[in-house]
C-alpha cells in the first residue's frame, strides 16, 4: 500500500491504497452503458475492487473520475476494465451466509512486523474506549477518550502526508508517513498544529483532541504497515512505559 518517494505520482498511490478507513466520501454513483460495473461493498478499498476485476487502482480512479484523497461509498457503482465475471463472482461470495468474507486488511497478521522493529510512542494521554478489531467491518485502530483540548502527538518521527477533514466521519485527520511501509492516522482533532508536508519528531505535538465528525472527544488512532491497519496496542509500550524497542 506504499511506494517510493512523495512525488506526486507516488502521493496518488499511496492515497489510493492506505484510505481503507474510508468508506464514506464525496464521490456520488458512477455508472455507464460501457464496459462492466463493479458495485462497492462495505469494507471496499479501490485496491480491493482492483484485485477482484482485473482494473489497476490507477485505472479505476482514472474511469470514475475519482480525485484524491479517493474515497469511495458503499453501493457506488464503478467502471471497470476487467471481467464483470469475476467481479460479479467476487460480489456474490460476500451474499452467501457460510461464504467467506475477505476481511479489510491485506497482509494477514502472521505476517505482521514483529514487535520492536520500530518505536512507538502513545499519541495521547486517556482511556482507550474502543480497541482494535480483525472483524469485517471492525475499528482498524484505536480510539481514546479524554478531555477536550488534551495534547496529540506523532507516534513516531515522519513526514506528514495529510491534513484536512475532506474524509466524512474522521473530522479533521492527520496522517504521517514513517519510512517505506508505515503510515500513523490520527483522526477527530480539535485544533491541527502541522502542515502538510511538514517533517515531525517522535512525540512533538500536533493536535489537541476534539470531537470533529463523531459525537464524544476522542483520538481515533491508526498504524498502518503497507496499507494494513494493525492493533496499535500491540506496538505501543504500557501506557507510561518505554517503547517496545
Amino acid at each position: 500500500m506504499f511506494a517510493g518517494s512523495l512525488t506526486k505520482k507516488p502521493v496518488s498511490a499511496l492515497f489510493c491504497l492506505i484510505l481503507a478507513l474510508l468508506l464514506a466520501g464525496c464521490a456520488g454513483d458512477q455508472s455507464s452503458d460501457s464496459g462492466p460495473v463493479y458495485t462497492v461493498k462495505r469494507g471496499d478499498t479501490l485496491y480491493r475492487i482492483s484485485r477482484a476485476t482485473g482494473t489497476s487502482v490507477k485505472d479505476l480512479a482514472r474511469l470514475n473520475n475519482i480525485s484524491p484523497p479517493y474515497t469511495i461509498e458503499v453501493g457506488q457503482k464503478l467502471r471497470t476494465n476487467g471481467s464483470s465475471a469475476t467481479a460479479k463472482k467476487s460480489s456474490s461470495k460476500s451474499k452467501g451466509k457460510t461464504a467467506a468474507v475477505t476481511p479489510s486488511y491485506t497482509v494477514p497478521k502472521s505476517s505482521w512486523p514483529p514487535v520492536g522493529q520500530r518505536c512507538w510512542i502513545w499519541p495521547a494521554s486517556g482511556k482507550v474506549v474502543v480497541p482494535y478489531s480483525l472483524s469485517e467491518g471492525g475499528n482498524k485502530g484505536i480510539d481514546i477518550a479524554a478531555a477536550r483540548g488534551t495534547p496529540v502527538y506523532a507516534s513516531g518521527a515522519g513526514k506528514v502526508v495529510y491534513v484536512g477533514n475532506q474524509l466524512r466521519g474522521y473530522g479533521n485527520l492527520i496522517m504521517i508517513k514513517h519510512g517505506e511501509d508505515y503510515i500513523t492516522a490520527y483522526a477527530h482533532n480539535d485544533t491541527m498544529q502541522v502542515n502538510n508536508g511538514q517533517n515531525v519528531k517522535a512525540g512533538q505535538k500536533i493536535a489537541t483532541m476534539g470531537s470533529t465528525g463523531t459525537d464524544s472527544v476522542k483520538l481515533h488512532f491508526q498504524i498502518r504497515y503497507k496499507a494494513t491497519a494493525i492493533d496499535p496496542q500491540r506496538y505501543l509500550p504500557a501506557q507510561g512505559g518505554k517503547p517496545k524497542c
